[in-house]
């Protein structure tokens, strides 16, 4: 496939903006002057952008955006992947022409990003090259998720012989955590709607319903009990395994503050967690369900969806050149309905 020109400078790009927090009504697509990399910088033509639940939440109101340093105007989305166009003083880990993805902070939903070669995340944006045989649908949702999973794996640390709770497990975040605790040796059972029974047996877990009478059903799936919990939704896990005599050192939650609980952070994974998910991606050892895709244009929609919590796997926005994605893998289908209902 062709891969977008890297000669001529680009004056302009399209980018995702919000003049005022809120929900996926304030999102819209601007023509704004390209970014330029300086000393120690990268640009990134971007061709695909993953989303996350903590795009839109923390977008959704001042007191919230405050907490992220985020200030109007603003961009959109975190995760990225593309191709390097502009390479400023000073690098030399990166070159123009090379694929690479990673996270840029509510700015990632853009023709082009300026990342720190060294940078963070949270500051300046963070790098990392494209294994071959990753599509970059695929590595633009790496970052986020694959970064939480792995942290919060680590607070638990499960092995063989251990059976591990994953509450919310079809998520974006599950998806992950199911596939690398399994990988670990674990037994996973992951929570779920009835609807995503399958797909979480897919992804190699057994999977039980939420809600009222969780423990009995728990205690008849693993009668020798429950090693560990993870809570990627709320709390409900975290209760369960606390009723189950699961001790608070091996329980940790994402999206929920708990007295004695060790909550997970991807901004804390071990350094080259992510490199280490990219290849086992590249591996075929780790899978990555692409739920829907959408066109830059129809970002809004994306984000409804998303933001409603009920897909199987990822939503990622195209911003593919002429040409289509720059290859590397095959690329998931576009998919805009099909979803079902899950934590």
């Amino acid at each position: 496939m062709r891969e977008p020109s890297l000669d001529t400078p680009a004056t302009t790009s399209r980018a995702v903006r919000l003049d005022s927090f809120g929900g996926p009504e304030v999102l819209v697509l601007r023509e704004v002057p390209a970014p330029q990399a300086g000393s120690a910088q990268v640009r990134v033509r971007v061709t695909a952008a993953g989303l996350n639940p903590m795009d839109w939440f923390m977008t959704s109101d001042p007191g919230t955006a405050a907490r992220f340093a985020l200030r109007l105007p603003c961009g959109f989305g975190t995760d990225y992947a593309g191709v390097v166009d502009r390479v400023g003083d000073g690098v030399t880990d990166f070159a123009v022409g090379e694929r690479v993805f990673g996270g840029a902070l509510s700015r990632a939903v853009a023709d082009h990003v300026v990342i720190d070669a060294a940078g963070t995340i949270a500051a300046g944006g963070d790098v990392h090259h494209t294994p071959d045989g990753v599509d970059d649908r695929t590595a633009a949702t790496l970052g986020i998720a694959g970064c939480t999973a792995a942290a919060a794996l680590a607070v638990v640390n499960p092995g063989p012989g251990d059976t591990l709770l994953i509450g919310g497990a079809g998520g974006g975040v599950g998806v992950f955590a199911v596939q690398l605790a399994r990988l670990a040796g674990a037994r996973v059972i992951g929570t779920g709607s009835a609807a995503s029974a399958d797909a979480l047996r897919v992804l190699g877990a057994e999977p039980v319903s939420y809600g009222d009478g969780l423990v009995d059903r728990l205690r008849a799936l693993a009668p020798t009990g429950v090693a560990a919990a993870i809570d990627l939704y709320g709390t409900e896990a975290v209760q369960a395994a606390r009723e189950l005599g699961v001790r608070d050192d091996r329980i940790t939650t994402i999206a929920a503050q708990v007295d004695g609980i060790t909550p997970a952070n991807g901004a804390h994974a071990a350094p080259g967690a992510i490199e280490e998910i990219a290849r086992l991606v590249a591996a075929g050892q780790l899978r990555v369900p692409i739920a829907a895709t959408f066109p830059v244009e129809e970002i809004r929609a994306a984000v409804e969806l998303q933001a409603g919590r009920h897909v199987h796997g990822k939503v990622v926005i195209d911003l593919s050149p002429p040409g289509g994605l720059t290859s590397g893998g095959p690329h998931p289908p576009t998919v805009r309905q099909g979803h079902s209902r899950h934590r």
